[in-house]
C-alpha cells in the first residue's frame, strides 16, 4: 500500500520534482493528473497507466517529503500545497486535463481545481474524487495528527492507512512518519477558505465498506459542482477501492466519451 522510499521513475525529469509520467504518451488526447492519499506517493497510481487508453497520459503528483523528495520539508497545510500543485500543472494544459484525487488527494484536487479556474483560467475537463466526503459539508474533526507517534500509527493501522510491514521496520517507519503527520495535519485541519463549487463535471467514488466515508457523504459532492455530477459505489473499503480495477475502468469510460 505504501511504497518504500526508493527513487521514483522520472524523478526530477522534464516535469521537475512534482510530476511523474510512468508511461509518457506523445501528443496525448487527455492527461489524467492523479493526487495521492495522506502518506501516499506518486507510485500509488503507476499501475493505472497501462489500464488507461493509449491516448490518455497518466501524470502522478509527488508531494514533498517522500521517496526522492525525502529531504524536503513536508507541507502541513492545504493552501500552500494546492497553490504549488496548481502552478506545476499549468504547462500540462496544452492538452485537455482531468484531475483525480483519492482521500486527502480528493480534497486537494478540489482546491487545485478552484485555483486553476479562478486564477489561471485553466478549466479541467473533469474532476474525479474518491474516498472522501464533500469539502462543503460539515464534518467532525479527527485528531490523529495531535497524537504521539505510537498512537498515530495505531490509528492509521485501524483505518487501513498504513501497511503493517512498514511498522515492522523501525528505520523505514521513522522515515515515513513526518509525511504521515504532515498529511494528517493538513487534512484534519482543512476547512475550505472559499466554500464554493467548481464548474467542472464531478464523479465521486466510494466503497460500500469504507468506514470513514458513508455513501451519503460521497453523494454530497453534488453540491461542490455547478456542473454534471455522478456517484459510483463499488464493493470495498477505503484503500481496496483505489487499488482495484473498478475506478480506473470507469475513469477510462468517462474519458472516452465525447467532451
Amino acid at each position: 500500500m505504501i511504497p518504500s522510499p526508493v527513487r521514483a521513475p522520472n524523478a526530477a525529469g522534464p516535469d521537475g520534482l512534482w510530476l511523474r509520467r510512468p508511461r509518457p504518451v506523445f501528443a496525448p488526447r487527455i492527461r489524467l493528473v492523479c493526487l495521492p492519499h495522506a502518506g501516499g506517493t506518486a507510485g500509488a497510481f503507476y499501475g493505472w497507466a497501462d489500464a488507461l487508453p493509449d491516448d490518455v497520459e497518466l501524470v502522478a503528483v509527488q508531494y514533498p517529503g517522500r521517496q526522492d523528495r525525502l529531504g524536503e520539508t513536508c507541507v502541513g497545510a492545504m493552501a500552500p500545497l494546492a497553490d504549488s500543485v496548481a502552478r506545476e500543472l499549468l504547462p500540462l494544459f496544452d492538452r485537455p486535463v482531468a484531475l483525480l484525487g483519492h482521500s486527502m488527494g480528493a480534497a486537494l484536487a478540489y482546491e487545485v481545481t478552484l485555483r486553476l479556474e479562478a486564477l489561471y483560467r485553466a478549466r479541467p475537463l473533469h474532476l474525479f474524487v474518491s474516498g472522501h466526503g464533500s469539502p462543503l459539508s460539515p464534518r467532525g474533526g479527527r485528531d490523529l495528527h495531535l497524537q504521539g507517534d505510537e498512537a498515530m500509527v495505531e490509528g492509521l493501522l485501524a483505518l487501513g492507512g498504513m501497511d503493517p510491514a512498514v511498522v515492522a521496520e523501525p528505520e523505514l517507519l521513522a522515515l515515513l512518519l513526518p509525511s504521515f503527520r504532515a498529511d494528517l495535519t493538513l487534512i484534519e485541519t482543512y476547512r475550505p477558505a472559499a466554500a464554493r463549487p467548481v464548474t467542472v463535471p464531478v464523479t465521486a467514488y466510494v466503497g460500500d465498506a469504507d468506514p470513514g466515508v458513508p455513501v451519503a457523504h460521497a453523494a454530497a459532492w453534488s453540491d461542490a459542482t455547478s456542473g454534471e455530477f455522478a456517484l459510483r459505489v463499488f464493493p470495498g473499503d477505503h484503500f481496496s477501492l483505489v487499488m482495484g480495477s473498478e475506478i480506473v475502468t470507469d475513469v477510462a469510460r468517462v474519458l472516452a466519451a465525447p467532451h
